[in-house]
C-alpha cells in the first residue's frame, strides 16, 4: 500500500495525460486532500506545463502552481552540468515530503522527454522514484508497434526499473491498435511479474487529432470568425484549389479546408456544408498566402447562425497543410470533451478496484463536494436507468443531455420535435447523437392513444373523458409522467420551462405515494467546501404540520441514506432544548417525539437552533449531551418561508452547489428542476434521479 505513486514514460507522446486524469479521478472520489507533483517542467512561470496546468484546474486543486514542482527543465540541467545532481535530489524530495505530510495521496509524474536524449530521461526518471522511494506506473507508447515489439519494449523498460529497486505498480500498453487489446494484455500478463497490474488502452482518434485551437496556436494564426467552436477536432485536412462541386464531394467528418482568401465561393460552401444534413461536420477553414476573404464573403458569414472557425496565415497553401498535419494534439485545461474522453477511456480499459487495491491505503471520513459528485456518477452508470427530459426545446437540456450521453450516465428519452431537436443540436455545436437517444413526439408517437386511454381509466372517476384525456397528454409534462407510469421510463427531470406545480401534478395525480408516506416533499443537498448537508423540505410544503414535518424528516434521512451520508437528523428553530416556548417551537418538538417514535433507530434533535446543529462549539454549549448537535448532516426546517430562504441564503453567500430540489415520497422519481437552472443542475439532478430508480 503507498500514498503516492509516479507517472512516467519511456518517449515523448506515450499518453500520460490519460492516466493522469484518470487516476486523479479515481482519487477524486476518496479524499480532497490530493496533490500532484512534476519535479521537473518544460515551462516555468511565465509559460506554464500544460499539464500541471490542466490537473490543477481541472481538479481545482488547492495547490499553487509554484507548489507543483521545483525546477524548471533549463534550471535543472544548469544544476546537473555544474555537478550539482544532490541538490536537485533533495531539493525535489523535500518539496515531496512536505506536500505527502499535506496530502492523503500525492500523483508525480516524470518528465516530457524533450530536449535531451531518452536514455538520460529514462535514467533521470528511475533516480527521482528511487529516492522519492514509491513505485511507478510506466505508460508505454505503443503507436504503429507490433505485439512483439510491444512486448519487448515492456519488458525491458520494467526490468529497467526494478533492477535499479523501483517497484513497477502498473504497466500502460497505450495507443495500441483497436482489436488487439486482449491478445496484448495476454502476452505481457505471460512474461510481467503478476504485483503488476497490466492493462491496455486502445489509439483513440478524438485524443490523437488537434483541435481548431492547437492548429490556431501551432501555425501562429489570426483568428476571423469563430471563437466559441475551437474545440472543433479535426480529422484530416483537404486542399481548396477546385470547383466548388468537387470540393463538396471531398468533405468527410472533421474536415479543415485550407483554402486561398480569394476563393470566396469555397469558404461559403464549406461554411454550408457544416449545417446540411447531408455532409458531415466542418472543423474549421484556413485562408492561405495572408489574403482575407472579401468584404461580401465577410458580411455574408458575419450574418450566419453558425460560424466555423476561420483562420488566417501568410503561409502558402501547401505548407499550411504540411505543418497541420505535424501538429501532436494535447489536452489542454479549456478542452472539456478531450477530458471527458480521456477519464472515460481511463474507466473502461484500467480495473479500477485492482489500482485501488495496489495503491489506496487510507480512507477520508470527509465527504467533499467533489467526492460527493464523483460518486454519485459512478454510482448512477453501475446501473444505467432510462430517464425522460419532456423540455426538448430548450437548450439547457440539450447540452446536459449532450455530457450526460458521452459520460455514458443514463439512457435518454427527449420529449419533441426531432429536426427541431437536430436544428438546435447543430446550432449548439453539440455533438449529440440523436441515434444513441430516444425522441418522442406526443403529437406524433404511436404511445399516444394507448397513454390516453391509461389516464382515462385512472382518473375518469375524477371526471376525466377520454377527450379530456387526449388533450391533457399532449402536455410534455403528463406524456413523460406516463412513461414513468407504465415503466418505459425510470424517472422524469422537468421544469426548467415549467412550474413545480405543472411538472408534480401529473405524479400526484396518477404515480402516487409510496405505501406508508403520506406526504411528497423534497431535499436540496447543499455541497459546502467540506462536507454535505442535506436540506428539507425548501420546494414543496408551506406550512408543514408537526405529522408532516416528521415525515419530511424520516424521508430525508432515507434520502440521505440513499446517497452515502450518515444521516443525523436536526429539527430546526429558533430555539435549541427547552430553552423556548411558542406555538412554533412546540411544532418542531412534537415533530421529533415522533420521528422518534416511528424511526427510533435515527439520530435525531429537536427543536435545535442552525448553529447548534452544525457548529461544533456550540453545539457542546448548547446541548452538550446530544450526540446531533453540532454535526448534523440532515436538517429539516419548520416552513418553506424559512427553507427556501436559508437555502438560497448559504447558497449565495458560501458559493455552495445546491443539487435538487430531489422530490421523495412518490412511488416513482419524479424531479422538478428551477426555471433559473443551469446545466450542472440538470445534470446532476438526472444523476439523482437514475439513483433513485435503483433504489426502487
Amino acid at each position: 500500500m503507498t500514498n503516492a505513486i509516479y507517472l512516467t514514460a519511456t518517449e515523448p507522446f506515450s499518453g500520460k495525460s490519460i492516466f493522469a486524469l484518470g487516476l486523479m479521478s479515481l482519487l477524486a472520489g476518496k479524499t480532497d486532500k490530493l496533490s500532484y507533483f512534476k519535479p521537473v517542467i518544460s515551462g516555468g512561470k511565465k509559460e506554464k506545463d500544460r499539464r500541471l496546468d490542466l490537473i490543477k484546474s481541472h481538479f481545482k486543486l488547492s495547490q499553487s502552481y509554484e507548489e507543483m514542482y521545483v525546477f524548471s527543465r533549463k534550471k535543472a540541467i544548469k544544476e546537473i552540468n555544474s555537478g550539482n545532481e544532490s541538490f536537485l535530489i533533495d531539493s525535489i524530495i523535500d518539496r515531496f515530503k512536505k506536500l505527502q505530510e499535506s496530502s492523503e495521496f500525492v500523483v508525480v509524474e516524470g518528465t516530457d522527454f524533450v530536449d535531451t536524449t531518452t536514455n538520460v530521461e529514462f535514467d533521470g526518471n528511475i533516480a527521482i522514484a528511487k529516492n522519492l522511494g514509491i513505485p511507478a506506473a510506466i505508460i508505454l507508447n505503443c503507436s504503429k508497434r507490433s505485439v512483439a515489439e510491444i512486448v519487448d519494449l515492456a519488458l525491458a523498460t520494467v526490468k529497467g526499473f526494478v533492477s535499479r529497486g523501483v517497484q513497477v505498480l502498473v504497466l500502460v500498453a497505450n495507443k495500441i491498435e483497436a482489436g488487439t487489446e486482449d491478445d496484448v494484455a495476454k502476452r505481457l500478463r505471460a512474461v510481467i511479474p503478476k504485483e503488476t497490474l497490466v492493462t491496455t488502452i486502445p489509439m483513440q482518434v478524438e485524443l490523437s487529432n488537434p483541435t481548431m485551437s492547437e492548429v490556431l496556436e501551432s501555425l501562429e494564426a489570426k483568428l476571423l470568425f469563430g471563437e466559441s467552436q475551437l474545440t472543433n477536432r479535426v480529422d484530416h485536412s483537404i486542399v481548396g484549389a477546385m470547383q466548388l462541386p468537387n470540393f463538396l464531394t471531398r468533405l468527410g467528418q472533421n474536415t479543415l479546408v485550407v483554402t486561398p482568401g480569394d476563393r470566396g465561393d469555397l469558404i461559403i460552401g464549406a461554411m454550408q456544408a457544416n449545417v446540411s444534413r447531408n455532409f458531415g461536420k466542418v472543423a474549421g477553414i484556413i485562408v492561405s498566402g495572408g489574403i482575407p476573404p472579401e468584404p461580401s464573403i465577410v458580411k455574408l458569414i458575419e450574418g450566419l447562425e453558425t460560424i466555423i472557425p476561420v483562420l488566417q496565415v501568410e503561409k502558402g497553401t501547401f505548407q499550411a497543410v504540411t505543418e497541420v498535419n505535424q501538429i501532436r494534439a494535447r489536452i489542454s485545461a479549456d478542452d472539456t470533451e478531450k477530458i471527458s474522453i480521456a477519464v472515460r477511456l481511463f474507466e473502461k480499459w484500467v480495473d479500477e478496484k485492482a489500482l485501488s487495491d495496489r495503491i489506496v491505503g487510507f480512507h477520508s471520513e470527509t465527504l467533499t463536494p467533489r467526492m460527493f459528485q464523483y460518486q454519485l456518477v459512478k454510482r448512477a452508470k453501475a446501473k444505467k436507468k432510462h430517464i425522460v427530459l419532456p423540455e426538448g426545446d430548450d437548450d439547457r437540456i440539450l447540452i446536459a443531455a449532450d455530457m450526460l450521453i458521452r459520460q455514458n450516465v443514463v439512457n435518454l428519452t427527449i420529449l419533441g420535435a426531432k429536426e427541431s431537436i437536430q436544428t438546435a443540436i447543430n446550432r449548439l455545436n453539440l455533438s449529440l447523437d440523436l441515434d444513441k437517444i430516444n425522441i418522442e413526439n406526443p403529437e406524433s408517437s404511436s404511445k399516444f392513444e394507448g397513454y390516453a386511454k391509461t389516464l382515462y381509466e385512472l382518473r375518469k372517476s375524477k371526471g376525466v373523458t377520454l377527450e379530456m384525456a387526449r388533450d391533457l397528454m399532449l402536455d410534455v409534462s403528463y406524456f413523460g409522467t406516463m412513461m414513468v407510469h407504465k415503466g418505459e421510463a425510470d424517472g422524469m427531470v422537468s421544469g426548467a420551462i415549467h412550474t413545480t406545480q405543472h411538472t408534480i401534478r401529473p405524479a400526484l395525480q396518477f404515480v402516487k405515494t409510496k405505501p406508508g408516506v403520506a406526504t411528497v416533499s423534497s431535499v436540496f443537498f447543499m455541497c459546502l467546501p467540506n462536507r454535505v448537508s442535506v436540506f428539507g423540505d425548501c420546494a414543496v410544503n408551506p406550512n408543514p404540520t408537526s405529522e408532516q414535518l416528521a415525515d419530511i424528516a424520516i424521508s430525508s434521512a432515507e434520502s440521505a441514506r440513499m446517497l452515502g451520508i450518515e444521516p443525523k437528523v436536526a429539527m430546526l428553530s429558533y430555539s435549541s432544548g427547552s430553552s423556548g416556548a411558542g406555538e412554533d417551537v412546540e411544532k418542531v418538538r412534537l415533530a421529533t417525539e415522533l420521528v422518534r417514535s416511528r424511526a427510533p433507530e435515527l439520530k435525531v434533535e429537536g427543536p435545535i437552533q442552525y448553529d447548534a446543529a452544525v457548529d461544533p462549539e456550540v453545539g457542546k454549549k448548547k446541548m452538550p449531551n446530544s450526540e446531533v448537535a453540532g454535526q448534523a448532516s440532515v436538517l429539516i426546517f419548520p416552513d418553506l418561508n424559512t427553507g427556501n430562504n436559508t437555502y438560497k441564503a448559504v447558497q449565495r453567500e458560501t458559493g455552495a452547489l445546491a443539487i435538487g430540489p430531489m422530490l421523495q415520497g412518490l412511488n416513482k422519481p419524479v424531479n422538478d428542476l428551477s426555471r433559473g437552472c443551469t446545466v450542472a443542475d440538470i445534470f446532476n439532478t438526472v444523476v439523482i434521479t437514475a439513483i433513485q430508480a435503483q433504489e426502487n
